[in-house]
């Protein structure tokens, strides 16, 4: 157990933190599992319109900041999150980091669908965005 959170928290200190959340939780109005990374104001919009549409966009600086995003699709019950821990270059792509958070097995949660999200901005860059699952 303890070599498994060192290991643990090894891998999450090889990733930047996120420059900022924007925003996580547990009821996002997009149902589907996805990953997302937003370069520019018109993209942004039509996420935001999907994800929370009675929810103020929020701004970002377009010219220094780009978006990523983990959103889990539906789950079962309450207790599940999701958190981009942080993110990496290499070379000419980026890794963002995220963990998956299911409730603990002897947890009591309420049994209604929930659909876990994370959002953050990250410094702006050019080439391809993967995502990689801390366990």
């Amino acid at each position: 157990m303890i070599v498994a959170v060192a290991i643990l928290a090894a891998l999450i200190q090889m990733f930047t933190p996120p420059l900022r959340t924007i925003d996580s939780g547990t009821m996002s109005n997009i149902e589907d599992a996805r990953f997302v990374t937003l370069r520019n104001q018109p993209e942004w919009s039509a996420l935001w319109r999907a994800h929370a549409p009675d929810k103020p966009l929020p701004q970002i600086d377009w010219s220094r900041e780009m978006v990523v995003g983990v959103f889990l699709g539906t789950r079962p019950a309450a207790g599940y999150r999701v958190e981009i821990v942080g993110y990496r270059e290499e070379g000419a792509r980026v890794v963002a980091g995220y963990k998956e958070m299911p409730p603990a097995r002897d947890a009591i949660t309420a049994q209604i669908l929930t659909s876990p999200y994370a959002l953050a901005a990250i410094p702006r860059r050019g080439g391809d965005v993967t995502f990689e699952k801390i366990e």
